[in-house]
């Protein structure tokens, strides 16, 4: 066999293009025993080799030496870009991909406009956010983090609460506690609507609200719960004196709380280093809402009750509310 044809040299796109195709699980076999000989050429096997290895005689490879070098990745069944206007080849969308990874795009406008100046491409608006969703982006709002949160501090809390729950006893409890403050208040929401119906909800007017602290166990979704005129020691006391009462054969109950003023009152420590107490308080870090699991309890608490709802009374608001801790979440 003549020297000519021992090896192939492919570009960064076309080598991309031809392995993916062949880790795809339904591809016809001839198409990947074509897209195969070409990588191992293009590896450094020899021609003879390749033959061998994929069952095919040495003129089968010349022929589709020759036909690859006129019809490129479309031998193959596969679009080739690079000739082709108006489309950006796996290089560039591989760059594309890096560049808004690196460097978020704040709207479609922006992705036209850098494939234009580096890519020399012109993509419509519904085009580019085409293209950024076959690149694996989604358009979608980043959740806020404070800038004070210490990131050595949250880990080192999750360190300490992992070697908790491993070293937990059968008679040990976890929950965590937080009060909420739900507002007699119409919450519209996204929603499925008739379409072409213009939708409202009633407003409420008054700012009554129900003030609740409770306290939430992982493992059983049992939740204890006390309600004030407002949230202070005394709510706090009333409400881990309710957790000790309801589980009477726990012999430690670990709370873990945030840094509240009233969780740190005066008042309220006589009580907890009291020697019968079975209560112990853990502390959050603070700027840390995200370690505290009950935050998406009062999440679910107005997707379930508040959102898209109205309620024309404050009494059948407060009775909504209470039963969704006391029916709706122990059973569903």
């Amino acid at each position: 066999m003549s020297k000519q044809y021992k090896t192939v040299s492919l570009s960064d796109e076309q080598r991309i293009a031809l392995e993916a195709l062949c880790r795809r699980r339904k591809v016809d076999a001839p198409v990947w025993k074509r897209a195969r000989a070409f990588l191992l050429l293009d590896a450094g096997e020899d021609a003879g080799t390749v033959c061998r290895i994929l069952d095919i005689g040495p003129t089968v490879l010349t022929e589709w030496r020759f036909a690859f070098a006129g019809a490129g990745l479309s031998f193959f069944g596969l679009k080739d870009y690079s000739q082709r206007q108006g489309h950006l080849s796996v290089v560039q969308e591989q760059a594309v991909r890096a560049h808004f990874t690196a460097q978020p795009a704040r709207n479609a406008d922006e992705v036209c406009a850098y494939v234009l100046a580096e890519c020399d491409q012109n993509y419509s608006t519904s085009g580019a956010a085409k293209l950024m969703r076959r690149l694996g982006f989604a358009y979608k709002k980043p959740q806020l983090l404070p800038a004070q949160a210490d990131e050595a501090k949250q880990a080192a809390f999750i360190a300490k609460y992992e070697a908790l729950m491993n070293g937990l006893a059968a008679d040990e409890m976890v929950v965590f506690s937080d009060a909420v403050h739900p507002e007699h208040q119409s919450r519209p929401a996204h929603g499925w609507f008739p379409k072409g119906q213009k939708t409202a909800l009633k407003a409420t007017s008054g700012r009554k609200r129900l003030n609740i602290q409770g306290a939430l166990d992982l493992e059983t979704f049992q939740f204890t719960f006390v309600e004030g005129e407002k949230i202070n020691a005394q709510t706090t006391r009333q409400m881990l004196e309710k957790l000790e009462r309801n589980n009477q054969t726990k012999t430690a109950i670990h709370v873990f709380v945030d840094n509240a003023r009233y969780h740190h009152a005066k008042i309220l420590q006589p009580w907890l280093d009291s020697p019968e107490r079975r209560v112990k308080l853990h502390f959050l870090p603070a700027y840390a809402l995200h370690l505290n699991p009950i935050e998406r309890l009062w999440g679910v608490m107005h997707k379930w009750v508040t959102h898209n709802r109205h309620y024309a009374t404050f009494n059948q608001f407060t009775e909504a509310i209470f039963d969704f801790f006391r029916k709706t979440l122990p059973e569903k």
